[in-house]
């Protein structure tokens, strides 16, 4: 019960931030949907450094000088089943006009709650991977670790929850429908991590490959999402400065808290 409390966290950091149709006006401020999008590219990208890629590493000493293969293994599975998932599944990115994966009928916004739930699942694998880490007890993993990445994914979820419920209340949905919606989206990342820690305590010999797994799935999220959207229109250095604290955030937290 204490442990589905805790990948709960992120769910309401998610909340939280979709409750933001109830109190902003018309559409979200587009330079501080930049920042707040800066801010989640960051904090995902010390995750994966500080939370898994470096953790993986460590866990595979045994391999002395090759203790690299595992987490580089692992990195890149991440980033190619993402880039299937981005293939296959039909779906269409906030602010964006095209749909993209396989052709579809879906409707815009079914296919925009598919892309946030693209967005999520490797959030909701990271948790898991390292919950799964620290219930198998000889992992090196703490508690602590475990948890400063939930906290720090509920960070980043708190805009992206208000990034996801804003242009729902713009298409037309009403506040309640636009909120709910807006929760929705982070359910899948509680789902994602509780999977994840099934799976990975039935092969813990492969946790390092998880762990990587999981920052590529992150990273390529970053690069292909974050960072172009914080990029559109008018040039600002916003995306930038919303990276740089998210990643210092998130690197103060795992380095104190870890």
């Amino acid at each position: 019960m204490e442990l589905l409390a805790i990948l709960l966290i992120p769910l309401i950091g998610t909340s939280l931030g979709a409750a933001g149709v109830y109190f902003m006006k018309d559409k979200m401020n587009e330079n501080l949907q930049k920042g707040l999008l800066g801010f989640a590219g960051g904090v995902m990208v010390a995750a994966s450094v500080w939370s898994l890629l470096i953790p993986a590493m460590e866990l595979s000493d045994d391999m002395g000088k090759f203790s690299f293969i595992p987490a580089v293994v692992g990195f890149l599975l991440g980033i190619g089943f993402l880039l299937i998932l981005d293939e296959t599944i039909p779906h269409i990115h906030i602010g964006g006009d095209e749909p993209e994966g396989l052709e579809s009928n879906l409707r815009n916004t079914t296919m925009l709650m598919l892309a946030v739930t693209l967005h999520n699942i490797p959030e909701g694998m990271a948790v898991g991977v390292l919950y799964a880490g620290y219930l198998s007890g000889n992992s090196g993993i703490g508690f602590s670790a475990a948890l400063t990445l939930t906290i720090g994914i509920a960070i980043q979820n708190f805009p992206e929850g208000a990034i996801i419920s804003m242009p729902l209340k713009n298409e037309g949905f009403s506040k309640n429908r636009a909120f709910l919606f807006g929760i929705l989206s982070g359910i899948v990342e509680p789902i994602a991590a509780a999977v994840t820690i099934l799976a990975t305590r039935f092969v813990e010999p492969i946790l390092p490959y998880f762990l990587s797994f999981a920052a590529g799935a992150m990273v390529y999220v970053v690069v292909e999402e974050l960072i172009p959207q914080s990029a559109e229109g008018k040039h600002s250095n916003l995306g930038v400065i919303g990276f740089a604290l998210g990643f210092a955030i998130m690197m103060t937290l795992d380095v104190a808290l870890g």
